[in-house]
């Protein structure tokens, strides 16, 4: 409830949110934050562990019907995805903008304690990437195994191909790039590539 309350707060003001105001958004006494917590520093990593964490995306993906047409399960999936990275870009990025770059303040270097593989409040450690991606592609593989056979690639390197459009189309495009691919466009590049007629080329 507490760190629920406080992401969006952290997204606006970044390492200046203050517990007062916290415990005024979560509906409890400032006392109480400092019974669950020791200061305001392990409630800033705390929002970083969950902004960062996958398991919301991944109940999410699993949480798509498999008797939807794939088309769908895959918006749904780049939908559920976009809004992942979103909300980690803006919690991490509002509090380096106000000058928190560690876990517990600039040049501690004490990493988060929270079990979830973040370390000085910041990005997941490369391991700790490298298995949020698994995790994620694997919840994908899922989504497109009803289909298996309606593919000329295997589900394993559909699924890579998909988190690869999408993390692309979520960077900032170049300036002469004109606007990302929507999603929409993006599951008709994966499903039916960018020629009118393929396999005519």
């Amino acid at each position: 409830m507490i760190v629920a309350a406080a992401l969006p707060l952290v997204a606006e003001y970044g390492a200046a949110v203050t517990t007062s105001q916290i415990a005024r958004a979560a509906g409890i006494g400032e006392a109480t934050i400092f019974r669950a917590f020791k200061d305001k520093d392990e409630v800033l990593d705390a929002c970083v562990a969950e902004a960062v964490g996958t398991d919301h995306v991944l109940r999410e993906l699993a949480s798509i019907s498999l008797d939807e047409p794939l088309a769908d399960r895959l918006a749904e999936a780049a939908e559920a995805l976009r809004a992942h990275m979103e909300r980690m870009g803006t919690v991490v990025g509002a509090l380096h903008a106000s000058g928190r770059r560690r876990g517990r303040g600039p040049g501690t270097g004490t990493g988060t304690g929270t079990g979830t593989g973040t370390r000085d409040g910041e990005d997941p450690p490369p391991d700790g990437r490298a298995q949020s991606v698994t995790a994620l592609r694997n919840a994908v593989i899922e989504l497109i195994e009803p289909d298996r056979t309606a593919f000329r690639l295997s589900p394993e390197k559909v699924a890579a191909a998909f988190l690869g459009l999408l993390f692309t189309r979520l960077q900032t495009p170049a300036p002469d790039a004109g606007a990302p691919l929507t999603p929409e466009e993006l599951i008709a590049v994966l499903l039916h590539g960018t020629l009118n007629d393929p396999g005519s080329a």
